[in-house]
Order: structure tokens, then C-alpha cells, then sequence
């Protein structure tokens, strides 16, 4: 296990390298950026490209812990920049250019495999009925607060359990068989998500390495591609 202190070392050190990257492009970072969001944007005859950046020590590529389907819906229209950088991270070697087209094949393949997970999470929570209800509650008429902490746990907030409260004090049998419906939902799309899927070395075969006129080359690249695409 990570410790706290390594983990805030290895992401000072990877938003260094997607700083540097940025720098050595000439890309802008997005207004009110976040780590969830754009990590940079390219102005590009009148439009803004959002890319995705990417660094490694190696020759495979991490992405992200948690790996889901909304990660599939972001990543669809992003262009990728990848940097490879010496084992200590210091020096960088090269740079690689992947357009939409050339990481759809890879993202449709993740897609593929986790599809199925989330198909079922929206099919199982409705084979859910009131006597699997009172299996885990006990019957009741009315259901507390507590009751629908024990189902969702910190998923709520305390705003979001009382906006839920169809009853005075509290939530009747059809309310609280929602709420069961919907941990059953996040239970299994968390449960579907992939732990940091790699992009192989062997993905990036025969692909262009950027090692000159890094922002001319780009601009080249991504010109390139919008002509294809049109």
C-alpha cells in the first residue's frame, strides 16, 4: 500500500510532466480545470481541441484507478499526447500523438469488457421487490433516516436522505425500495470499473515519434487528422 507521502510525490510529479508537456506544445490549460475534466486545449484554426496528457517512465501507459464508463464517455472525442520519460522521470525521451481514431480501438475494447457490468446495473436493481426489502430492513410502514443510512451509507448527503422523505417522519415501503434499487445500481457499476488499465507498449506501434518542433508538429498532426475526419 501507497503511502500518503508517496502518493503526493508521484502527483507533484506527474503534474510537472503535464506541465512540461503543456510548455513544450504550446497548449493551454482549460479555464477551471480540474483532474476529472480537460487537461489541456489546443486553439487550432478558431476552435479549442481538449486533449487528455498522458506520462510514463515505461513503455506502457497507466490511465486511472476506477476506470468506468464515464471514463469511455470523456475520452470518446479527446486527442492524447503521451510523454515518455527516462526511469526517473526527469528526462523526457519522446512524445507520441493519438488522435480520436487512433485510440478508438482501444477505448471501444475497455468499453466491451465493462459494457455487460453496467447493462446489468440497470436491469438487476428492478428485480428487486418488497420481500427482499424486509429481508435487510424488517417490514415496516414507515422507515427512518437510519434505515437509509444503513442502504446508502456517505452516497447521500444528509440533504439528499431527507429530499428523499415521502412521509413525514420518515420514508414508506415504496421510497425506501427505491433507495435499495439505487445502491444496488452503484454497487455493481463501482464493482464493474477497472483498476488502472494499461495501454500497451505493443498499442503504439509504428506511431510517430515527436522528438523536434514539438508544437509545430502537433498542430501538423491534429491538421492532418481534422482533414480525414472531413
Amino acid at each position: 500500500m501507497f503511502s500518503t507521502t508517496v502518493i503526493f510525490q508521484m502527483t507533484v510529479q506527474d503534474d510537472r510532466r503535464e506541465n512540461e508537456l503543456i510548455t513544450l506544445f504550446q497548449l493551454q490549460k482549460p479555464a477551471n480545470a480540474t483532474r476529472s475534466g480537460t487537461d489541456a486545449v489546443l486553439y487550432f484554426n478558431g476552435r479549442y481541441i481538449p486533449f487528455e496528457l498522458k506520462s510514463t517512465t515505461s513503455y506502457s501507459v497507466t490511465t486511472v484507478r476506477d476506470f468506468g464508463l464515464t471514463h469511455i464517455q470523456k475520452w470518446q472525442d479527446k486527442h492524447w499526447l503521451f510523454g515518455f520519460y527516462n526511469k526517473e522521470g526527469a528526462k523526457l525521451n519522446y512524445c507520441l500523438y493519438g488522435s480520436p481514431q487512433a485510440m478508438e480501438k482501444w477505448i471501444h475494447e475497455k468499453e466491451a469488457y465493462i459494457l455487460p457490468d453496467y447493462k446489468l446495473a440497470q436491469l438487476a436493481p428492478e428485480l428487486l421487490t418488497f420481500n427482499v426489502l424486509y429481508k435487510i430492513l424488517g417490514q415496516k410502514q414507515i422507515y427512518t433516516l437510519e434505515d437509509a443510512r444503513r442502504l446508502q451509507k456517505k452516497q447521500y448527503t444528509i440533504q439528499q436522505y431527507r429530499n428523499q422523505m415521502d412521509l413525514t417522519q420518515g420514508y414508506s415501503p415504496e421510497r425506501m425500495l427505491a433507495i435499495l434499487k439505487d445502491r444496488c445500481r452503484y454497487l455493481i457499476e463501482r464493482g464493474s470499473t477497472l483498476n488502472n488499465p494499461h495501454i500497451p507498449a505493443s498499442y503504439f506501434q509504428g506511431w510517430e515519434r515527436i522528438t523536434e518542433n514539438h508544437a509545430q508538429r502537433l498542430r501538423e498532426l491534429v491538421a492532418e487528422f481534422l482533414d480525414y475526419k472531413a
